[in-house]
């Protein structure tokens, strides 16, 4: 099988282009195999680009656990490079994902994908909780370099308010007037990424709500810098939310199943 590498911003992924429908994807052992980085390739998730009658393809993301997740911000900007670098495309693309439809358009070095729209935040006691196309829950900190991301990050993840399905658990600080610095755990990956898409937009969202940050927002994670763009309505809502930032090719390969 061959297979190829994307990160975007430091958080990896393998790109399975399974056009064909032959990938075993219900081995959940094999993609956690595939995902382990002494036994395996190593990687955050693993995505499949497979046809779709009334989109340009269809994205299917794994978590490093080897269950299917919900929507992956980085993981939609990577594999949108990948349609691109298959010729699938010249310069925008529509997609479907688990959380529905996608547009993406790719420009140099940077991918801009739009996400879904955010209907409004839950506001709790120090936590803010809202989807973005995943559950994110956000956080402000001081002191962020040396903040304890995975012990704090894993009892957020596991808290009983998050049950059954558990939550990402996003921590940021504010570095600038525009900028933030954002460090996420993930679920899936049981561990502190270097990146998380759907998190940093979680970020922003919340960031505009409660520091009255303007779009777009700029973020600085330890993989690299993303930027957030979005509208908001007077109801609440976020409507036309973007991520944007690179995504790139790292190698190819070909494994033996």
């Amino acid at each position: 099988m061959q297979f190829y590498k994307y990160q975007g911003t430091g958080n990896d992924f393998i790109l399975i282009d399974d056009r064909t429908g032959t990938f075993p994807a219900a081995d959940q052992a094999l993609i956690e195999q595939l995902c382990h980085r002494r036994f395996g390739i190593g990687a955050d998730g693993l995505i499949l680009l497979q046809n779709d009658p009334e989109y340009d393809f269809r994205m299917v993301y794994f978590n490093a656990d080897g269950a299917e997740g919900s929507m992956c911000g980085n993981g939609g900007r990577c594999i949108v490079r990948f349609a691109h670098d298959l010729g699938l495309f010249e310069s925008e693309t529509r997609f479907i994902a688990v959380d529905g439809e996608h547009v993406a358009v790719v420009r140099e070095d940077e991918v801009f994908l739009k996400m879904i729209d955010v209907n409004g935040l839950d506001q709790q006691p120090q936590l803010t909780f809202l989807n973005t196309g995943s559950p994110h829950v956000v956080r402000f900190v001081d002191e962020l370099e040396s903040f304890d991301v995975l012990a704090e990050g894993r009892a957020i993840r596991y808290a009983d308010a998050f049950r059954p399905g558990g939550t990402n658990a996003n921590f940021a600080q504010r570095l600038t007037n525009n900028t933030l610095f954002v460090r996420t755990y993930e679920r899936g990956v049981e561990d502190e990424t270097y990146s998380c898409g759907t998190g940093v937009t979680a970020v922003a969202l919340v960031a505009h709500q409660q520091l009255q940050m303007p779009a777009p927002v700029a973020i600085q994670t330890i993989g690299g810098n993303l930027r957030v763009s979005f509208e908001t309505q007077s109801d609440g809502r976020f409507e036309n939310i973007y991520l944007i930032g690179p995504a790139k090719r790292v190698f190819t390969g070909e494994i033996d199943l």
